[in-house]
């Protein structure tokens, strides 16, 4: 992480004046705002439950920066200086972080790998009127907040949506599902009730799991005592080994079928004994879109001896929305920024994506997967429109 770090700093430059070989001409001077560089915080989890996701997030964040400015660092004229700030998946940690650097001057901040801290994060952007890109965070509720806050990645709906295109129809049929009681959680239960139960007539019900739980065996239990047609599984962090484990120990698989999000790549292992018992919807994996954006990505991490994971385009696509906006802008206007960005469709790596105008939905691609062996095969790519999420305009 050290290699992508760069300090910010605040550049204060005097006025060129430039006078021609003659002396006959003098051209107007340039202001400092012309090509002043333009800070950008990165506030997301490189420590706690989250970590992994957020290393995925600054790796993809540095791939678009350099895809997006063609290596440069540079969006029309104007640097692009990152400062990263670690929020630990803590709201408290990530405010002081946001208003240690917007009282700096920081017109522009992304991040939030935390749901519950995006959420937070939001009306923190609209009160200071610095623009706020979220990502990974996947609460429905970050969509549609305010219009200072846009988001990089998907929303639940999305997953839920995806799973339902998975699995058929459940009109009629029991849904359960199992989450943590977390932000995360309990957008996927309300992305289940809303669009399986309330939209397809499933009856559905949750089970909710203390984050910071390690036995999961009372938790399976009760799986098993719902009977559920359908078990829902939305699960973030490093302890989605030892639950699917526990599920697997405990007999759930045989009992009824399970969907879930095919997460980042260190838990493929962890599906192997079971792979065959499982549903995949799927966010990302890198062999699945095939454009030029995602070749960049996968070959910038190559460099690093990586490949991309889940959250790499979250990050990646953030910073082409960042370059974009200076572009079409010339500087850091927020309110400009804003328009720049609503309706702007582009390619990112998991295909063609647009920020929607009316709440800034990033409507995009979902997948549908397998697990053969080590690494997941593509069944289906849904596009755009078929997972949308319905609009919800600002209040």
């Amino acid at each position: 992480m050290n290699g992508r770090r760069i300090l910010a700093w605040l550049a204060t430059p005097a006025l060129v004046v430039a006078l021609t070989s003659t002396g006959g001409v003098r051209p107007s001077p340039a202001t400092a705002a012309d090509t002043a560089p333009i800070n950008v915080g990165l506030i997301y989890s490189k420590t706690g439950l989250l970590a992994s996701y957020g290393a995925q997030y600054a790796d993809g964040f540095q791939a678009g920066l350099d895809y997006a400015t063609h290596g440069t660092g540079v969006a029309n004229g104007h640097k692009i200086i990152v400062t990263e700030r670690d929020d630990a998946g803590d709201f408290a940690k990530a405010s002081a972080a946001a208003k240690e650097l917007i009282g700096s001057g920081y017109k522009i901040i992304a991040g939030s790998t935390s749901s519950g801290v995006a959420l937070q994060m939001a009306p923190l952007a609209q009160e200071n009127q610095v623009l706020f890109i979220s990502g990974p965070a996947a609460a429905d509720g970050v969509t549609g907040n305010n219009h200072f806050t846009f988001r990089s990645g998907r929303q639940t709906y999305q997953d839920v949506a995806t799973a339902e295109a998975a699995v058929g129809s459940v009109k009629g049929k029991k849904v359960l599902v199992l989450a943590q009681d977390s932000a995360f959680g309990a957008a996927n239960v309300a992305g289940v009730q809303a669009i399986l139960g309330t939209e397809r007539g499933a009856a559905v019900s949750s089970v909710l799991v203390p984050i910071t739980a390690n036995d999961f065996a009372p938790f399976a239990q009760k799986i098993k005592d719902a009977k559920p047609d359908l078990l829902f599984v939305a699960w973030a962090g490093a302890t989605a080994g030892p639950m699917w484990k526990t599920l697997d120990d405990q007999g759930v698989f045989a009992t009824t079928r399970v969907v879930t999000g095919l997460a980042d790549r260190a838990s493929y292992p962890f599906f192997a004994p079971f792979e065959s018992k499982l549903t995949f919807l799927s966010y990302y994996f890198y062999q699945a879109p095939k454009n030029k954006t995602n070749d960049a990505l996968i070959a910038a991490l190559k460099k690093q001896g990586k490949v991309p994971d889940l959250f790499d385009p979250d990050g990646f696509v953030a910073a082409q929305m960042i370059v974009h906006a200076i572009e079409k802008v010339d500087g850091a206007d927020v309110n400009k920024m804003i328009s720049a960005l609503e309706g702007w469709s582009f390619e990112g790596p998991k295909g063609m994506e647009t920020v929607r105008a009316s709440d800034h939905a990033m409507l995009q691609p979902m997948f549908i997967a397998k697990l053969s062996g080590s690494e997941p095969q593509l069944v289906k790519t849904l596009d755009p429109a078929s997972v949308a999420p319905p609009s919800h305009p600002f209040k």
